[in-house]
């Protein structure tokens, strides 16, 4: 299977009345998208806003982020199976305008979004205060239910990312950046001397909006599922989480996941790289033990002698996350966790909810609870007062001043558990 990726660097982009990139520069048809995003009976009402890197920008409550992508050729379209017909990802050519993307803000659905800082001290913490956003506020119509209002936010921001990506069909790309691997037995074939590595992806699916998407499909009803790595990368697997921004991973991270990218990096040199397992985090005892089963018994299969896990969320999870750990450890497999922490505050509580003896390879990604000020800014895109139902957040959380103060929990990206973050560690 090959991929291309035709990357199109943005240096800037504005509102106007046709949609067109040129030299570098994207305009947006702003009354054409908010009229495109409205033929969704769903939404009362859409406005579109710029926040770029260094400006006085705060944008809460943030739900998803995308980036703008078309399919040039190939058999699939962007995310199929949501805002395009099933098909197979991750083949063919797609062309994606890199160093901005679509931001879905509005009404809060649930209670734990996130906050993004464009400059400040919060701006370190978040890799989306580096790209130009391009900021949907979006309001839902009265009467709809908790999960009607996320599809209808979710559903918005993939049609947006494609609406704006059809401005760079015929643009040439700065790069192409090529994914290719044949089959496993092809490959193993190649490399014999190699060992080989599969990569085990938890996926947030706990209902609850806890919920991310395969080829749109609700993750938890499906069973653990081998992909290649080019489907992910070509908008397989897509967000509806509306959890903890800190490690939520968006469809963006999705697109762009570093674990990925490393091990397709490292393929044919020092490993052989097998997939991408994507697996559901359940919420009862036999259906982690049916989900964690099933995704050793096809590492199994596949003659992985390794295995890289990552997780998403914290708490519940923390127990998938352990028990994938000692199945596939007790079956022989080698096996790497990366995961954050929530040690508290002073970073002296138990980390995680659960632990085994045979996590011996962990990779923090940072401390949930760490307590950070935010100071004001001069424009607040979506709605201030909604930090104190963010997680991180709380009553008080907005100070007199227009400062924010909470934990990390609140700060989108900042603990990406897939390593799309910037918080690294400190030896003392």
């Amino acid at each position: 299977m090959k991929l291309e990726i035709g990357k199109i660097y943005v240096t800037d982009v504005v509102l106007g009345e046709k949609n067109v990139f040129e030299t570098g520069r994207l305009t947006i048809d702003t009354q054409g998208l908010i009229d495109h995003l409205l033929t969704d009976h769903r939404l009362k009402s859409a406005a579109v806003d710029l926040a770029k890197p260094g400006d006085s920008v705060r944008i809460i409550p943030v739900k998803d982020v995308i980036e703008p992508r078309v399919k040039v050729f190939g058999e699939a379209k962007e995310f199929p199976g949501v805002t395009s017909t099933m098909a197979t990802a991750g083949q063919g050519r797609s062309h994606v305008f890199k160093n901005t993307a679509v931001i879905t803000t509005g009404s809060i659905v649930g209670f734990q979004e996130g906050v993004l800082d464009m400059s400040g001290p919060g701006a370190a913490y978040s890799p989306f205060s580096q790209t130009i956003n391009i900021v949907l506020t979006l309001e839902p119509k009265k009467g709809l239910s908790q999960h009607q209002h996320e599809e209808a936010a979710r559903s918005a921001g993939l049609q947006a990312a494609a609406y704006i990506g059809e401005c760079g069909r015929e643009a040439v790309p700065d790069e192409i950046e090529t994914f290719e691997m044949n089959s496993n037995a092809a490959e193993i074939v190649k490399y014999p001397a190699l060992p080989k590595v599969v990569y085990l992806e938890m996926l947030i699916t706990q209902g609850l909006l806890h919920d991310t998407y395969i080829y749109g499909l609700d993750a938890k009803q499906t069973l653990p599922t081998l992909l290649h790595p080019n489907e992910v990368l070509d908008g397989a697997v897509i967000s509806g989480n509306c959890v903890a921004a800190c490690d939520k991973i968006t469809t963006y991270q999705h697109l762009n996941n570093p674990i990925i990218k490393e091990l397709y990096d490292r393929h044919g040199k020092d490993l052989v790289f097998l997939g991408v397992v994507v697996t559901n985090e359940n919420i009862t005892l036999q259906g982690k033990l049916r989900s964690c089963s099933m995704a050793t018994n096809i590492a199994k299969q596949l003659g992985a002698d390794g295995v890289i896990v990552s997780e998403e969320g914290y708490g519940n999870p923390d127990s998938d996350l352990m028990l994938n750990c000692r199945l596939l450890e007790e079956a022989g497999i080698k096996t790497v966790l990366i995961t954050d922490e929530c040690a508290g505050r002073d970073g002296m509580s138990q980390s995680l909810t659960d632990a085994t003896s045979h996590a011996k390879a962990i990779v923090t990604t940072g401390n949930v609870s760490h307590l950070v000020t935010l100071p004001p800014m001069e424009k607040i895109i979506g709605n201030i007062l909604a930090i104190e139902q963010l997680a991180g957040g709380y009553s008080g959380s907005l100070l007199p001043d227009g400062s924010l103060e909470c934990e990390l929990n609140a700060i989108l990206g900042s603990t990406s558990e897939i390593g799309y973050h910037n918080v690294t560690t400190k030896e003392y």
